[in-house]
């Protein structure tokens, strides 16, 4: 639903808040930021990893980390943020110069899963999220390993989205100028796979072609 926090105030028309948009950001992006703000009202932002799983999103990370520990409860709003940077735009202008990108943001009262299916679940999300048919070619996460993990769930409510393709918008004054213009584009390539030390097993032959979740 859109809201008065995921109303885009400044260019509109590359807003979205349609779920099929606001999911493949989610589901594309490897990295997060989470903002909340401490006890004593100090706001902070830390980058961590993600998974979208139908209607939720989920973090992780230790107990002992201050972001986590802050959102645990539920008493704290949170926002996450995902950007995908997908080229440079070059205008005549100084200016005039951007990104072009594909962003979302979402708002919303991080909940502590407590669950253990829900929370064995998240976690499978979050390695499939780094690679999907990983978590099926690697060891389950034991007892202390799951009790060492703080799983946050945080609703798709109060979600938007914002992208920016094409070329640059110049003024019609400049677009005569002696000046290159145009777009670089940008994307993530993964490069031949290393194995660790110790390691026999060939490759496994995951598709390395989509960094992205399956959700």
């Amino acid at each position: 639903m859109k809201t008065e926090r995921t109303t885009l105030k400044r260019l509109p028309e590359r807003g979205a808040h349609d779920r099929e948009t606001i999911d493949a950001i989610l589901d594309e992006g490897l990295v997060c930021h989470l903002g909340v703000v401490d006890g004593e009202g100090r706001p902070f932002v830390v980058p961590t990893i993600h998974a979208r799983h139908g209607d939720r999103l989920y973090l992780h990370g230790s107990p002992a980390s201050r972001a986590l520990r802050t959102s645990r409860d539920g008493g704290t709003d949170v926002c996450v943020t995902v950007t995908l940077v997908d080229g440079l735009v070059l205008a005549r202008s100084a200016f005039h110069h951007s990104l072009n990108y594909r962003s979302v943001v979402v708002y919303g009262r991080a909940t502590r899963v407590e669950d253990p299916v829900e929370k064995a679940t998240a976690l499978t999300a979050l390695v499939e999220h780094v690679l999907a048919g990983r978590s099926a070619g690697c060891r389950e996460p034991d007892e202390k390993e799951v009790k060492g993990t703080l799983v946050l769930s945080v609703p798709l409510d109060e979600a938007s989205a914002k992208v920016r393709r094409g070329q640059p918008i110049d003024d019609e004054e400049d677009l005569g100028l002696p000046v290159w213009a145009g777009h670089v584009p940008l994307s993530i390539v993964a490069g031949e796979p290393v194995a660790d030390a110790g390691v026999t097993e060939p490759w496994p032959g995951y598709d390395l072609s989509r960094a992205r979740g399956t959700g």
